[in-house]
């Protein structure tokens, strides 16, 4: 059986603004096995990105963990200084896709430059083999390996998203987390992206987190699915068993908001209402002001994720 590469338990990320406290990332709990893809999936503003940057022990300011553990490969990373997360952890053990790969590069510079800035600073190599080993990567993600000696501006979006990949895994992390790589691509790209996304997986035994609103794109690649809300995982589970059997109510009406080719219908599903304000979050379950099956305990206790079937857990008190 795959050993977890990443340990996450009771994880509190929030940030303090002059408005109040905002509970972005709120007791979250998950593992991930190597070699697997995690889905993250939820609305925007649900905390998936927060819980990305804060993984990476980096969250934006005024952002601060307040509690809980990560472990990557079993070494705790929460309360390390910031110049042992940066030499040791931050692309090492853990790296990132960033979101909007027409912003991640700077314009200035050549790709190949900026690609092998972390080689020159983590593996102390010489520019002649870091530039060896950036062009290799470029090759891997299908592109041509002069790309190096070009700058952003002559790329295409897809070309830049390519780029942006092969940077996260040029120092091979234990753990690379993706924070929606198909954000403001065409259909077609984002079909590339994801091919390439699941080659990877394959040749490379990549443990992966990637984070989406788009349900449709997890089924093409995850092992297994978390369902965010408000701060929160609500549900987590196998793929399979999120799409065909979904527990959380949150979840169902997420699916069933995903236009589907094969069947006939004239409306679309939606949730009604909005996401809570994470500074004075509902009592009780996060859902129960948008949740058709609501009861009076939703409203008053929290309820705990519980293993509704094999590896499959929900946070319900319908279940």
């Amino acid at each position: 059986m795959a050993k977890n590469v990443l340990e996450v338990k009771d994880l509190k990320m929030y940030y303090f603004t002059s408005k109040g406290v905002v509970k972005a990332v709120d007791n979250i709990t998950f593992n991930l096995k190597k070699g697997e893809v995690l889905g993250l999936a939820g609305e925007s503003g649900c905390g998936k990105s927060s819980l990305g940057f804060t993984l990476m022990g980096m969250p934006t300011p005024p952002g601060k963990i307040v509690g809980g553990s990560v472990k990557i490969d079993g070494r705790e990373i929460v309360g390390l200084p910031e110049d042992v997360l940066r030499k040791e952890i931050r692309w090492q053990r853990i790296s990132m896709i960033f979101q909007g790969a027409m912003n991640a590069l700077n314009p200035v510079y050549t790709v190949g430059y900026q690609m092998i800035e972390p080689l020159l600073l983590h593996k102390d190599m010489d520019k002649e083999d870091a530039l060896d080993r950036a062009q290799k990567y470029l090759e891997l993600v299908g592109l041509p390996p002069d790309i190096v000696y070009r700058y952003p501006h002559e790329l295409s979006g897809g070309m830049k998203q390519r780029v942006i990949i092969a940077t996260a895994l040029l120092l091979e992390p234990d753990v690379v987390i993706a924070d929606e790589p198909t954000t403001a691509l065409d259909v077609v790209v984002q079909a590339q992206i994801i091919n390439l996304m699941k080659k990877l997986k394959k040749e490379l035994g990549l443990s992966m987190i990637f984070i989406t609103h788009d349900l449709s794109i997890l089924a093409e690649i995850s092992d297994r699915v978390a369902i965010m809300y408000a701060g929160k995982i609500i549900e987590i589970g196998d793929s399979e068993k999120i799409y065909y059997e979904p527990a959380h109510p949150y979840t169902q009406k997420l699916l069933a908001a995903i236009p589907r080719l094969h069947e006939d219908i004239e409306k679309l599903e939606f949730i009604p209402g909005q996401p809570p304000n994470l500074i004075t979050p509902p009592k009780g379950c996060r859902f129960h002001p948008r949740c058709p099956y609501a009861m009076q305990v939703c409203k008053e206790q929290e309820p705990e994720l519980k293993e509704i079937d094999r590896d499959h857990y929900a946070a319900c008190w319908l279940l």
